[in-house]
C-alpha cells in the first residue's frame, strides 16, 4: 500500500524521515505530491535506502481552472503523478474533466462538493477521486463531525458511480503519518470499510505503475511523443 505526502522534497532531511516512517509502518511506497518542480528527477531514487518506492507526484492549487490548465499542461510530461487540490464545485469539476490530471484531491474541502455529473466525469476521464481522512484524524467536535458526513456523501457517489478514487490521510510531516492498519480500522469505525481504505491505498501505486508504462512508451524518436492515450496501429 501506498500513502501520498504532501512535502518539500527540497528539505531532504525532512523527506527522509518521512521514508524511514513509512516503510516502519509497513509502506511499500510513497507519492511525494511537491508544490513545485525543482526536484523532479531527483525523488525517485530516494527510497532505496528505506526500501520504498518513492514517486514523483506534484500537487497544482491554483485559483481558478484557467491557471489550473496551464499548470497541468506545463508539469505532465515531468512527473508520475499529477493532482490538482479542489475545494470548490468549480476547481472539483475542473479537475475531474481533465484527462491530463491523475487525481481530485481534497474535493470536500472547504465550499466542495461532488455530484453525480463529476463523478461520471471522473470515469470518463480516468481521474481519482480523494478520500481525504485527515479532518477526520487530525480534529474534533463539529468539525469532525462535517467531515464525517462528507466522506460518507463521497463514498456513496463514489460507489453508485464506480468511480475511481484513493485514500490518504494527507500528511505533511512524518508525525502525521498513519500506519495502513491504522487507516483500515477507522474505515470499518465510519463506516467505509477496511477494504475500502487499502483498495483506496494500493490505487496509489497501481496508478504510478500505469503512469511509469505510459511515460515510457511515450518516447519513439528525437522531437516525436506518443500521446498519453494514444495507441500503435
Amino acid at each position: 500500500m501506498y500513502e501520498a505526502v504532501s512535502t518539500d522534497p527540497s528539505d531532504e532531511e525532512s523527506l527522509a524521515t518521512v521514508l524511514e516512517t513509512a516503510a516502519t509502518y509497513g509502506y511499500e511506497g510513497i507519492v511525494v505530491r511537491s508544490p513545485s518542480s525543482d526536484a523532479v528527477g531527483r525523488i525517485e531514487p530516494l527510497g532505496e535506502a528505506h526500501s520504498l518506492d518513492v514517486v514523483d507526484g506534484i500537487e497544482i492549487d491554483a485559483d481558478s481552472p484557467e491557471t489550473a490548465s496551464g499548470s497541468v499542461g506545463n508539469v505532465r510530461p515531468d512527473h508520475t503523478v499529477v493532482t490538482v487540490v479542489g475545494g470548490s464545485p468549480t476547481m472539483n469539476r475542473f479537475a475531474v474533466e481533465t484527462e491530463k490530471v491523475d487525481v481530485l484531491t481534497r474535493p470536500m474541502a472547504g465550499q466542495g462538493d461532488v455530484n453525480h455529473v463529476m463523478a461520471k466525469a471522473a470515469v470518463e476521464n480516468d481521474v481519482r477521486i480523494e478520500f481525504d481522512l485527515g479532518p477526520v484524524v487530525r480534529s474534533s467536535g463539529g468539525r469532525r463531525v462535517r467531515a464525517l458526513a462528507a466522506l460518507q456523501k463521497l463514498h456513496e457517489i463514489v460507489s453508485y458511480y464506480e468511480a475511481p478514487y484513493v485514500v490518504s490521510v494527507n500528511p505533511g510531516s512524518h508525525l502525521e503519518l498513519r500506519a495502513p492498519r491504522e487507516l483500515a480500522a477507522l474505515g470499518d469505525v465510519i463506516g467505509l470499510s477496511a477494504s475500502w481504505i487499502e483498495d483506496g491505498l494500493a490505487e496509489w501505486g497501481r496508478l504510478a505503475t500505469k503512469n511509469r508504462r505510459i511515460q515510457s512508451e511515450s518516447f519513439i524518436e528525437p522531437g516525436v511523443e506518443r500521446g498519453r492515450y494514444e495507441t500503435e496501429r
